[in-house]
């Protein structure tokens, strides 16, 4: 992959931030390293905070979360829906879209990602790409995207079926995407 740094890629960042905020969410960019991480979900997150593993960012980049106050182990249903924060790893963000993508068979990603008030994903600046039709190129991330069921996640939860547009009626109300560079 390109460096971050390299005027495409900036161009794609930009893109993404622009497309998720046009669709509801929050975004913040951060060094890429666990104590920034921490201190980025420390600063948003009120209440109980559940935490799905990493498939593909290092385990260790998640270490200092799991030091949050408020964080839960369980995994039931209950447990996790009484939870005010989930926190999941995004293997990859789509600039035109602003959607990221959750893997949603992983370590309880899927629950996460869904039941909590608040879904933070974190995704690698690096593994944002153009369109979504990229996700399924087989060299795109060495073909990972291709052998994992996962969703595209863009913006909050929202529902206009019954008329006016409401968020948070069948998943989160806030989408929060940390982007680490």
């Amino acid at each position: 992959m390109s460096s971050i740094s390299s005027p495409v890629r900036q161009d794609l960042l930009l893109q993404f931030e622009a497309a998720a905020r046009s669709a509801a969410a929050s975004i913040e960019r951060v060094p890429y390293s666990a104590e920034s991480l921490a201190a980025a979900v420390k600063r948003i997150a009120t209440g109980r905070i559940a935490i799905a593993e990493t498939l593909d960012l290092p385990p260790d980049l998640f270490a200092d979360l799991r030091k949050l106050p408020g964080l839960v182990r369980g995994r039931s249903k209950e447990e996790l829906a009484a939870c005010d924060v989930g926190v999941t790893e995004a293997f990859a963000g789509v600039a035109r879209t602003g959607s990221v993508c959750v893997a949603v068979d992983h370590d309880y990603s899927g629950a996460i990602s869904l039941l909590a008030r608040m879904h933070v994903a974190v995704l690698s600046a690096e593994t944002i790409t153009e369109r979504p039709g990229d996700l399924f190129n087989p060299r795109y991330l060495h073909g990972k995207t291709l052998q994992r069921n996962f969703v595209f996640i863009t913006g909050p939860s929202a529902t206009a079926d019954m008329g006016p547009l409401v968020r948070g009626v069948h998943g989160p109300h806030q989408l929060h995407i940390i982007i680490l560079e």
